[in-house]
């Protein structure tokens, strides 16, 4: 099946996990229900391993190719916490937690590399290994410092971990955002 179809398949699941992530914020490191629920994905999409607590409440999937000559072992990564925002809007799917909201994006980014997670699992066309990066504290509790502290990086020997971008500026020829960018260099990030 083509990728573009598969992801328009996806779209509705993609769509009750933003839901689901949006309605129960958790801020900082505190992200112990949506670190649950990452893992409990991850497990239900068949990926080769999966690592929870790094970072205190970070998870881990990792996807293998069908194919690993390459050697290559890239990472996707997403935030997973809110903010301590009051939600005012009358979304059915509003936060059920008085005084945090994901204003930030992060459910929808979550959401977003669960779907690339469960494609790349069903299919594995590609040639070394996914690294999914479910990451908690972005909004000022240590970034990524914390994941990298606990092995994520030496672990897994990505080079090159891949975030989404709140806002895309380019588009492929099918329309859709080419908004990831690249941090670079990890072992920088790890230090």
């Amino acid at each position: 099946m083509p990728v573009i179809s598969r992801l328009v398949e996806l779209h509705p699941a993609i769509t009750a996990w933003h839901r689901e992530l949006h309605q129960h914020p958790e801020l900082l490191f505190e992200t112990h229900r949506t670190s649950a629920f990452m893992a409990e994905k991850l497990r239900a999409f068949g990926c080769d391993e999966i690592r929870t607590g790094l970072g205190r409440t970070g998870v881990v999937g990792v996807i293998h190719g069908r194919q690993r000559s390459s050697g290559r072992v890239i990472g996707l990564r997403a935030d997973m916490d809110a903010l301590p925002v009051v939600e005012t809007t009358d979304l059915p799917y509003a936060s059920q937690h008085e005084g945090l909201m994901h204003a930030c994006g992060h459910d929808g980014h979550t959401a977003m590399l669960l779907g690339a997670a469960k494609y790349l699992a069903e299919t594995r066309n590609f040639d070394g290994t996914v690294v999914v990066i479910f990451q908690p504290a972005e909004e000022g509790g240590g970034d990524g410092r914390e994941m990298c502290e606990d092995g994520l990086t030496t672990h897994d020997r990505q080079r090159t971990i891949y975030r989404k971008s709140p806002r895309p500026k380019r588009r492929n020829r099918h329309g859709i955002a080419r908004d990831l960018r690249r941090i670079q260099p990890v072992r920088a990030q790890a230090r």
